[in-house]
């Protein structure tokens, strides 16, 4: 940085707009201050502001003296209200922070700025901040008509973790050479040109606000930049690669699907589960039980198992540890039963938590002592065999308010959105004292700093065709803000109580086997053999099942090798075609066609009714397709290629050396497994 403290204003601002590229440059036309960031992003002069209960106050007129350094550059200004304003820059190597702050403080409650946003014939384009498709409640997502996807153009969101799609950052990707992230767990605004055609606004709550700019031409780098330092992403078992199971609430019954007795020692639907996708060769790595799984009313009693339920846990535990198959539970970020009422006791509770009349206590995570006193019983569950917990509903319940204060001195205002990221870490400790790194965490909410300790689901999504195409933009914007691992309900889960969906079931198979987590569940408490409504034993959606839990399987070892790129460098598993080919128009366009990894491409289907299905390949490389390997592409254009109900489009990038076999005879072969009924009064004789 230049020094320029001895330099009159209106001089020094033409000598920083002419400076080097290295250099902020400091912009005032008419008196109202803006700021340019080398080539990327300029700070719209006149509006940067801070508010009170007096209202707002702009930033305008000369600064202060002010001061620079190689590491540091700041500016002054004194406000009308008596208070100093400083605006401080630092450089880094990927870009800059900037510092907005007053002194004193006391009374501000707002900070927010605008950049200057390229007109949208130019096509700048936004992506990131949110897991849903749209910002306000989640059904918002997937109504009926949506235009939206990856791109937040013409948006306005709140930075609040809502229900129940519930991944959020404060970052966002610019296809102007930008990114954003914004240091703060407070309450924030942006909108993307939605109220003025050429801003993108950003305002958040607090007293200061501290903001990282990446800079780079290359979205990747950008994109690994702030992954890395949000985290770095958690580094999963080889094991969590591998397809799981699951049912939203299993009952114990006295016969299987088929009426056959059970006289197997554990959960009768748990033992047919396993039995059944072992004899149509169904591979399963991971099994998880939700909720009710422990005594209460509401099945989550002070983590006691329900032997009624699950008679013989730990012995079915080993048994599925032999089959390697690990087991993971449902848990919650409160207690109930007498844990409750110690909670209360204890002054372990969060204060101001939202009654929902369950009798639930939400625990105070800024509380060490009470956080060491609720990680207990989660040990045990850990050393009973548990390979993990899906951690569920951190974003419900949990106050907003600023009149309320936590242990640590902070209002629930600001605590809000830290919530999840403390919920998960308390358990990510516990976890790691007992089982080293053998162990999988996967919650449905997260805000920064959770992408350390865990993989992520995409919460209650509808179990509709725009349920899937809200999961295909889910997976994009999650790998995007710094959440390299993440799986969504195959089939959805809201309208759990309505018949499932046979052919959106079938396109979410074949999309889930392309997420770095591929959980299956839980399709109505059913499986695909024991469907609610004809066919009941349903051979197709069974073969396509296999067919895809066998792709997933197989690509476990590539998977498990871009994890720890994931991990080690901040590049995602999933990659929105412009991480790779930013320089191609179509690549930001067509948002339903990514990369897994750096070798496939995939084009997921989620329109009903599909037979043939168009997708751009993009330049520069050429393409195998996945299903008839004699068929190779050169990319620069849009294609169109069958696509029955069995098959979604793969690519594979010509000269690499992945090789998913002859998927053809794969499908073939599962339909004839799948057309032979297993047989249950024999296989259950194996059961020990």
């Amino acid at each position: 940085m230049r020094r320029l403290a001895s330099i009159p204003f209106a001089l020094s601002v033409v000598l920083m707009a002419l400076s080097a590229s290295a250099d902020v440059a400091l912009i005032a036309p008419d008196g109202k201050v803006g700021f340019r960031i080398p080539y990327a992003v300029t700070i719209a002069p006149g509006t940067i502001f801070y508010e009170t209960s007096a209202g707002r106050s702009h930033l305008t007129g000369s600064p202060s003296p002010s001061s620079a350094s190689e590491n540091k550059a700041e500016w002054q200004w004194k406000m009308s209200d008596g208070r100093l304003l400083s605006i401080s820059f630092e450089p880094s190597k990927n870009g800059y922070t900037m510092k907005l702050s007053a002194s004193p403080n006391e009374g501000i409650f707002k900070w927010g700025f605008a950049l200057k946003a390229s007109a949208a014939a130019d096509g700048e384009y936004f992506t990131g901040l949110m897991e849903r498709v749209v910002d306000g409640d989640d059904n918002e997502s997937w109504k009926p008509g949506i235009t939206q996807a990856l791109d937040l153009r013409g948006q306005k969101v709140e930075m609040l973790v809502k229900p129940t799609t519930a991944i959020y950052a404060p970052f966002f990707l610019s296809s102007s050479g930008y990114g954003l992230a914004v240091n703060s767990t407070w309450p924030g605004l942006l909108d993307f040109c939605a109220e003025s055609p050429n801003l993108v606004q950003v305002s958040f709550e607090g007293p200061s606000l501290q903001c990282r700019f990446y800079i780079s031409k290359d979205p990747a780098a950008i994109v690994r930049a702030h992954a890395m330092e949000s985290g770095p992403p958690f580094m999963p078992p080889e094991w969590a690669f591998t397809p799981w199971r699951w049912r939203d609430e299993h009952s114990n019954l006295p016969a299987y699907y088929d009426s056959t007795k059970v006289d197997a020692p554990y959960n009768s639907q748990v033992v047919e589960d396993i039995l059944m996708m072992e004899a149509l060769g169904i591979p399963c790595g991971v099994y998880w039980l939700d909720r009710p799984w422990a005594v209460g009313r509401r099945g989550y009693d002070d983590f006691n198992w329900d032997e009624g339920h699950f008679p013989k846990h730990i012995e079915m535990t080993r048994w599925l540890d032999s089959k390697n198959i690990r087991l993971m539970i449902w848990i919650a970020p409160w207690v109930m039963g007498n844990m409750h009422m110690e909670a209360r006791a204890r002054n372990y509770d969060l204060p101001g938590q939202i009654d929902n009349n369950d009798r639930v206590t939400l625990i105070d995570f800024t509380n060490p002592e009470a956080t060491k006193w609720w990680q207990q019983p989660l040990k045990k569950l850990l050393k009973d065999g548990m390979a993990g917990f899906k951690l569920d509903r951190a974003e419900e319940q949990v106050p907003c308010d600023t009149a309320i204060t936590v242990h640590d001195g902070r209002t629930t205002r600001e605590l809000h959105n830290d919530y999840p990221h403390l919920y998960i870490k308390a358990v990510h400790q516990a976890a790691r004292e007992v089982r080293g790194d053998d162990f999988v965490l996967m919650p449905r909410a997260a805000f920064a700093g959770s992408t350390r300790y865990g993989v992520f689901w995409g919460g209650d999504a509808a179990s509709t065709d725009l349920g899937l195409r809200a999961s295909i933009v889910a997976v994009q914007r999650c790998a995007v803000m710094g959440y390299p691992f993440w799986g969504s309900d195959t089939g959805g889960y809201r309208g759990r109580y309505e018949p499932l969906d046979r052919e959106v079931t079938a396109r979410w198979l074949a999309f889930s086997a392309f997420c770095p987590i591929m959980e299956v569940g839980p399709t109505r408490n059913r499986s695909l053999w024991d469907m609610p409504t004809e066919p009941r034993y349903d051979v197709e959606l069974i073969a396509i099942w296999r067919l895809y839990a066998e792709v997933h399987s197989r690509l476990a070892d590539y998977s498990y090798k871009h994890a720890k790129e994931a991990h080690a460098s901040g590049m995602p598993i999933v990659r929105p075609l412009f991480l790779t080919f930013p320089d191609q128009k179509e690549a930001w366009r067509d948002w339903q066609t990514y990369l897994y990894g750096g070798d496939i491409l995939v084009s997921p289907i989620w329109k009903k009714g599909i037979t043939q299905h168009t997708l751009y390949l993009p330049a520069g490389e050429g393409w195998i397709d996945a299903w008839e390997p004699a068929k190779e592409y050169e990319g620069g254009r849009y294609f169109t290629v069958d696509a029955p109900l069995y098959r979604m489009p793969i690519f594979i990038r010509k000269g690499s050396k992945v090789n998913l076999g002859d998927l053809q005879a794969l499908y073939k072969d599962s339909l004839a497994r799948a057309e032979r009924k297993p047989d249950l009064a024999r296989l259950q004789k194996t059961v020990r």
